[in-house]
């Protein structure tokens, strides 16, 4: 089994590494890439021309067990490596706005949710038997609901946003909608189980573990700011301290329910900045965001079936399902910030960033379809929107406000560093 796995991580790199070229060729991220090689590895793709091969390299069982305990642990570093280099202070300064667009995010998503969902439950194709009314209406709202923080992360490093306005004022609503989309998850999932403790645990408990680490927890690891500083390095027992801590917070997290990358997000903001974070940085990001990352990516395309969109029928509810995400999310954000005060050509940037899903999305689905809340079918449309709101996100971007601003410094050193090489 183990040799076999060198060889499944071997393929993921190169197959990572290749498809990332192509999309910078083509105008996309590096992320984007690699989530695209996640679905091209998987039976989507390279399953359905040569499915035996496709088995052999990447077969059932243990082995993917082991590549998504990796993933997790490469998503988590680098979410807390978001956090680490996350300029809080920029969204204090527009916090106004972050909490309009955001609430734009969260509220026309579930409204357009309430809208389709009845439709779909009355079909009884794309919701399980035992699925109500208010169980689809938020469910649906909160997958359209939901922004692909870590890639939404990642891309705005690649477009040289990191520390602007815009760029802090995306990450700022994209982690607040995503944390209010898992709350959502968390009252269906509870109704689903006929247990509301689920939902006060998981949302009360985020808001507590939150206000803790930013308050006390950021008092506490003052100190290891000074020692960096006085010993002009971070020792590696400073270093595996900082580890124990993040994946204690990442377990304390997931267990209420909420995601373990906002508990890493969470402790990373409370890590002191300047020289620590660098260091922090500089020791952290080349595995995490050349080898693990990847692997978060690429299993979560092994477990996605395009082909079961079989029909007109399940096509035309696949486009009506892409313009109630694309309005529900970037037109109503882009909105928010424009009234907001936001310029024109950057509020549209923002509803694109915005708009994009990604596979945390993907996540959260599967939560669903493996619950019994929504079917394989409803499963591969909510992907398919998936991958075109997050291919949509760069060229608007670049047609909306890339191409009209001046050109940005010279990259420095940050924690989606990885992603954005060009070798």
């Amino acid at each position: 089994m183990a040799i076999h796995f060198f060889l499944e991580l071997a393929a993921i790199i190169v197959a990572c590494r290749v498809v990332g070229l192509v999309a910078r060729r083509l105008g996309q991220p590096q992320v984007v890439g690699e989530m695209v090689a996640g679905v091209i590895l998987g039976p989507s793709v390279f399953g359905l021309f040569a499915p035996g091969l496709q088995h052999a390299l990447f077969p059932s069982g243990q082995t993917n067990t082991v590549l998504y305990v990796l993933a997790q642990i490469g998503l988590v570093l680098y979410m807390f490596l978001i956090g680490v280099n996350f300029d809080v202070d920029l969204v204090r300064h527009r916090a106004g706005t972050a909490g309009a667009v955001s609430a734009a995010g969260i509220l026309v998503p579930l409204a357009l949710g309430a809208l389709v969902a009845g439709p779909l439950l009355a079909d009884g194709t794309f919701f399980g038997a035992t699925v109500t009314l208010p169980m689809a209406m938020l469910f649906l709202g909160a997958s359209v609901a939901t922004t692909a923080f870590p890639m939404l992360a990642r891309i705005v490093f690649e477009k040289r946003l990191t520390g602007t306005s815009l760029g802090t004022l995306a990450l700022a609503c994209g982690a607040t909608d995503d944390a209010l989309s898992w709350c959502i998850l968390a009252v269906v999932l509870a109704m689903n189980r006929g247990s509301p403790g689920t939902a006060v645990l998981a949302i009360g408990g985020g808001v507590l573990y939150a206000l803790v680490v930013v308050t006390v927890g950021r008092r506490a690891l003052r100190p290891l700011g000074a020692r960096a500083e006085r010993e002009g390095a971070v020792s590696p027992a400073v270093l595996a301290s900082v580890l124990a801590l993040l994946m204690l917070c990442a377990w304390v997290t997931d267990a209420i329910g909420i995601y373990a990358i906002f508990g890493a997000f969470i402790l990373g903001t409370a890590m002191p900045s300047g020289f620590f974070a660098h260091r922090v940085t500089a020791a952290l990001d080349p595995l995490v965001t050349t080898f693990l990352l990847p692997l978060f990516f690429v299993y979560s395309g092994l477990n996605t079936q395009i082909s079961l969109v079989d029909s007109p029928a399940l096509w035309a509810v696949t486009l009506g399902l892409l313009v109630v995400s694309i309005a529900g999310k970037g037109v109503a954000c882009a909105l928010a910030a424009r009234l907001g005060g936001v310029p024109g050509r950057e509020s549209v940037a923002l509803g694109a960033l915005m708009n994009a899903r990604g596979l945390i999305e993907l996540i959260l689905l599967d939560i669903g379809r493996q619950a019994g809340i929504i079917t394989p079918t409803l499963f591969t449309i909510l992907v398919i929107v998936a991958i075109v709101t997050t291919l949509m996100a760069s060229p608007i971007f670049e047609f909306a406000y890339g191409r009209h601003r001046p050109d940005p410094p010279p990259r420095t050193a940050d924690p989606s560093d990885a992603g954005a090489r060009e070798s």
